[in-house]
């Protein structure tokens, strides 16, 4: 039997054989007893050596084009078997009827979430930048810009975690303020939120994972009055009625005075319970006029500006404001719990 009739063979063979295979390994079987090493296409070009030049070249293009009818016809039934596959997952699937009544129960937004957008958009009607900053910082930021240098008793007050490189979990928002005096200038309102980190053992009303919202207003003039005054605005509008309230006085470095406004607990009215271990009063903001030594660091003259600076206890609030107990329950990812917090 000549080559000629030896190619018209075994394209025969190879087609009825393609023809009966169903799975992917059969063709691979295939493809590897034709197109292999010691395939059968592949034996038949090793075999042009024997021939002289014009039987070479005639025959080696008939190898050739049957070389490439194989792969071609593998390649596509290759493509067939997995279609057929995909039908054959496609119409065992479980069938849904699409004319069932779409779902349409919403999530719900996170009670600080909530209070922060409510704060956001309060302070914006009053001309407050709202911005965002890193909660991974340097020492600077979160000390040093703010009057408190290394080895100050200060720091104690702040239990830190620090990480290998030497940057930290911020402590406070505070520590965005050097860069956004630097960013904007005087005069300058802008406020902060964020998420703070503190070392500290837990319980009804502390947390080592909180978030606060910080607030910075510089301008010529800038005196305690404009402190209390936006302090009491935001408070009314966030309880939507008027909110008892006392400053006394505090410790902060990075103002001068510093004061501590509290608010009557919204839990027991008053009255003493354990969210605010009995006194009937929540911290929720500590505050003051800024020192002179941050305005300077921040690039701002304190001979030609003054200014106040607050920090807002966000978790704090969203505790008085929905009546939440304990302040572990808002990092307790419960969303039983967590759900039943909506806009209004």
């Amino acid at each position: 039997m000549g080559i000629r009739e030896n190619i018209a063979e075994l394209r025969q063979k190879f087609e009825t054989e393609l023809s009966a295979v169903r799975d992917s390994d059969a063709v691979e079987k295939i493809r590897v007893a034709y197109l292999g090493k010691k395939g059968s296409v592949t034996e038949l070009l090793k075999g042009l050596k024997d021939l002289s030049g014009a039987e070479k070249k005639e025959f080696g293009q008939m190898i050739n084009l049957l070389k490439r009818e194989v792969d071609e016809k593998i390649t596509a039934q290759v493509e067939a078997i997995r279609k057929a596959e995909e039908d054959r997952l496609v119409n065992s699937a479980e069938q849904y009827d699409v004319t069932l009544p779409a779902e349409t129960d919403f999530g719900s937004y996170h009670p600080i979430t909530l209070v922060q957008r409510e704060l956001e958009e309060i302070f914006a009607s009053m001309g407050f930048t709202v911005e965002d900053y890193k909660e991974i910082v340097t020492d600077y930021e979160c000390f040093e810009a703010l009057n408190i240098p290394k080895h100050h008793p200060a720091r104690d007050m702040q239990d830190t975690y620090y990480l290998d490189n030497g940057q930290l979990l911020k402590t406070h928002t505070s520590a965005a303020q050097n860069a956004i005096m630097r960013k904007y200038g005087a005069p300058l309102r802008a406020i902060f939120p964020g998420r703070c980190f503190r070392n500290e053992s837990t319980d009804a009303s502390h947390e080592n994972t909180f978030f606060q919202m910080e607030g910075i207003m510089i301008d010529k003039d800038i005196s305690i009055s404009n402190l209390i005054y936006f302090m009491k605005t935001m408070l009314s509008k966030v309880f939507r009625q008027d909110v008892n309230v006392r400053l006394r006085p505090g410790f902060f470095p990075f103002v001068e005075p510093g004061f501590e406004l509290d608010i009557s607990c919204h839990i027991c009215g008053g009255k003493g319970c354990s969210t605010c271990h009995g006194s009937g009063w929540i911290e929720l903001c500590p505050c003051g006029m800024i020192h002179p030594n941050v305005l300077r660091d921040g690039g701002i003259d304190p001979e030609a500006y003054t200014g106040f600076a607050f920090g807002l206890g966000l978790t704090r609030l969203a505790m008085m404001r929905y009546g939440l107990k304990d302040i572990r329950d808002l990092n307790s990812g419960n969303l039983k719990a967590l759900a039943q917090f909506n806009h209004e």
